[in-house]
């Protein structure tokens, strides 16, 4: 569900808290998500606004990075005009969904600047407005013309208006309420799900003030299956989960956003993979035909020999029919009629010789198919839960595999950056844990040493996990298990098998894809992949 007037007003009572602020920088996370880091007296904060149409919504989020490599037209201009500016305040015209920020800068000269950002969070309406002290529109993050809108234009020059409200009564100050009715029309702030939860509990004789006070003071957000807010749901009967109020939008969107962010900016890669997964593919089945006619070639020999040994005695037609030497059987030869009986039967020892000869061949281009495949479906499976980083990290390796072509009008060159392994530290155990293959294969060639105890799980593309420790426990062990079988394709699976042995017993294969090797000897641990306690120790445990 998109926000209602009520919920974004108590998100304002936190976000009034910050004011003033100095804003340092503000960055794009996407799109149509951005990020306004800000200097308090408390300290710093991220203000993520995102203008979506089906999850827009503002909040507070310490975890918001910046993921695009180039800042948009609009995040440009809010620079320009609005960084290092004074957020004096936040406010909420009246009880719709739209927020006005208040800022004070000064401009070249010298001379103070007064702006106004109106946040607009209305479901597909959704935008953000820059706006000058005059109300003249500086730019929108999405421009509205006057032939998509007649009433309202949202666009450089032209002058900001409010959409119009209606007729409500304040939900402060209710005179009267018909319970036979949706409140959605009859009061500001409202939204469908809130008025029922409303209705149902007045109907139950609770008093409409009481339950207003309830949402106004609350500190926790509630998430429910299709549906979230800040006062419980005790009409849709089931249980939610509780969050602190500015985490539980984080914990609510986190998952689905790190998709959208990463299919925005890497959809080359996305649509490399499955491109030359659907190829190799489509190639396989064909080479497989053509291996088993080509093990048929002992057949062009036993051609030309009939051919050279009845030379003299048949005439030359499109099909002649001679007996076999070994069996009798009369054997029907096509001929072509372009060429004479003795270059006819050449033409079958070439045949015989090709046939022969490319046996091994296809045998060859079969494997590297059949690895090619598995290689591809790997990618596939690693970027359905990667993060921005590791998913650009798969792009360097499409590149250097030649599958992809670097952009010509990309930055400029900066020194290599490390790859975004997740390393947790327990005490004095490192446990580290690759999530596609240029990670695995630091982890395993530069990382590892010969005594540290390498996890992946059986039959499954996966992660490398790597465990340094003097003395390993079964805690530990059953821990990266653990890691290796949730940061795998049989993540949703029960019992999964994880093999581990010493890094001593890992074998890399020469000419394989990259982060390829192979085991020896090892031991296996059976496990049922957990997300629950793999989040836990990502937050207890990780070592930045």
């Amino acid at each position: 569900m998109a926000l209602d007037g009520l919920l974004l007003h108590v998100i304002l009572n936190r976000l009034q808290t910050l004011c003033p602020c100095k804003i340092n920088k503000i960055q794009n996370i996407s799109d149509e998500e951005i990020v306004f880091h800000v200097y308090t007296r408390h300290g710093n904060e991220k203000i993520v606004v995102n203008a979506h149409s089906n999850s827009n919504r503002i909040y507070l989020d310490p975890y918001a990075t910046s993921s695009m490599l180039q800042p948009s037209n609009f995040v440009m201009v809010l620079r320009k005009c609005c960084s290092q500016a004074i957020l004096d305040q936040i406010r909420q015209i009246g009880f719709d969904r739209i927020l006005e920020f208040s800022l004070v800068n000064r401009d070249e000269l010298g001379d103070t600047k007064q702006y106004k950002l109106y946040v607009e969070l209305m479901g597909k309406y959704s935008n953000m407005v820059l706006v000058d002290q005059d109300g003249i529109i500086i730019d929108a993050l999405k421009r509205i013309p006057i032939y998509e809108n007649t009433k309202r234009m949202i666009h450089p020059g032209a002058q900001y208006t409010f959409p119009d409200p209606g007729q409500k009564q304040d939900p402060l100050h209710v005179d009267q309420i018909d319970r036979n009715s949706s409140l959605v029309n009859q009061i500001y702030g409202f939204s469908p799900l809130l008025s029922k939860e409303f209705l149902k509990r007045m109907q139950e004789g609770q008093k409409y003030e009481e339950i207003l006070q309830e949402l106004l003071n609350s500190k926790y957000l509630y998430i429910y299956k299709k549906d979230f807010h800040c006062l419980a749901m005790t009409h849709l009967k089931e249980s939610p989960k509780q969050f602190e109020f500015m985490e539980g939008f984080h914990h609510l969107y986190a998952e689905e956003e790190q998709k959208n962010r990463i299919r925005e900016q890497c959809q080359d890669v996305y649509r490399a993979v499955e491109k030359e997964r659907k190829k190799a593919e489509k190639k396989l089945p064909k080479l497989q035909d053509t291996l088993e006619l080509s093990k048929d070639y002992s057949k062009y020999q036993m051609y030309g020999d009939l051919l050279f040994a009845y030379m003299g005695q048949i005439k030359k037609e499109e099909v002649v029919k001679l007996p076999s030497f070994e069996t009798d059987e009369i054997i029907e030869i096509p001929l072509d009629m372009r060429y004479d009986i003795k270059q006819n039967a050449n033409r079958y020892y070439q045949k015989y010789h090709k046939a022969k000869r490319s046996i091994s061949i296809l045998q060859e281009q079969i494997r590297q198919c059949q690895m090619d495949i598995e290689y591809f479906e790997q990618l596939h499976e690693q970027l359905q839960h990667c993060t921005i980083q590791d998913a650009l990290e798969i792009k360097e390796e499409l590149i250097k595999e030649k599958i992809l072509r670097p952009k010509k009008n990309s930055l400029s060159k900066r020194g290599k950056k490390k790859p975004n392994i997740l390393c947790l530290q327990i005490q004095d155990d490192l446990i580290y844990v690759g999530k596609n293959n240029l990670q695995n294969q630091t982890i395993t060639s530069k990382i590892a040493n010969k005594k540290d105890l390498w996890f992946h799980v059986k039959d499954y593309h996966g992660s490398h996990v790597l465990l340094k420790s003097e003395k390993p426990t079964e805690q530990t062990i059953r821990m990266c298990a653990n890691l290796a079988a949730f940061f795998s394709k049989s993540k949703d699976s029960s019992s999964v098998p994880v093999n581990y042995c010493p890094v001593s017993e890992l074998k890399k294969v020469p000419g394989a894809k990259t982060g390829f090797v192979t085991m020896k000897s090892y031991k296996t641990i059976y496990i049922d992949p957990q997300e629950a306690p793999v989040e836990e120790w990502i937050q207890a445990y990780k070592k930045i």
